[in-house]
């Protein structure tokens, strides 16, 4: 029997490498897409069995996504449907409340959240590790700063090395990350720098980076008022701790 397929509708190359380097214990077929229309174009060839979705991406965003689905049920079948996303504020849960949405999944998930999530979607046997509770101090690791050793416990299910190979992905992202902030704060292109600052608050708290988890949500903000100056202030701040 074929394994299900999980199809992730998800545009940063960051998250996308976590839930597949999560998933990847779980007898699944992960299929990625960066944007709607990857994801329509798959939906109308394939069977899928989950949908996982972000919601804010480039062009259509997972909302269009979604009332797509709702609007030709031979797109995705039966297939379940959980949001994935940072955003999901009191407005966007009353918006989903009436859509046919399975879960709600909030950034960042830990692998317990994420694994939990598609054995109860695909009602898959086994048992997903216990998410670990945040503590507010966490026992030194050798090699490992405390922020670190934090993240490992809460993100990682206290997985050393699935959080060493995620973070090597991630300082080997950065440098795309810092060319695409600069190209956006160069020509004040504040959608832009609004959607990097999203994905990228969601990556750094996922590596136990909460100050850099503000300064991107600083940056978020400024840019959703578009206030030019503030955002671009905030893009270099967050550049910087970028270079850090």
């Amino acid at each position: 029997m074929d394994d299900p397929v999980v199809l992730l509708v998800e545009d940063d190359a960051l998250v996308s490498r976590f839930v597949g380097m999560v998933l990847d214990d779980l007898p699944v077929r992960l299929q990625i897409c960066s944007s709607v229309e990857q994801a329509l174009q798959f939906l109308a060839e394939h069977r899928v069995q989950l949908v996982i979705t972000d919601l804010m991406m480039p062009g259509e965003s997972g909302m269009g996504l979604i009332q797509r689905m709702a609007a030709d049920r031979s797109l995705a079948a039966d297939a379940k449907v959980v949001v994935f996303s940072a955003g999901l504020n009191t407005k966007v849960r009353e918006q989903l409340a009436s859509m046919n949405i399975w879960r709600t999944l909030a950034k960042p998930a830990s692998v317990g959240d994420l694994q939990g999530c598609v054995r109860d979607a695909l009602q898959l046997a086994g048992q997903s590790p216990p998410p670990a509770p945040p503590a507010p101090a966490a026992p030194a690791v050798e090699g490992l700063a405390e922020h670190e050793t934090l993240a490992v416990a809460t993100h990682f299910a206290n997985n050393r090395r699935l959080f060493e190979s995620y973070r090597e992905r991630c300082l080997l992202q950065f440098p795309k990350d810092r060319a695409e902030g600069d190209r956006a704060a160069a020509v004040a292109d504040l959608a832009a720098l609004r959607r990097l600052a999203h994905n990228l608050r969601t990556v750094l708290l996922t590596l136990g980076r909460s100050e850099g988890h503000q300064v991107a949500s600083r940056l978020e903000e400024a840019a959703c008022a578009e206030d030019v100056p503030a955002a671009v202030a905030g893009w270099k701040a967050l550049r910087d701790h970028l270079n850090a």
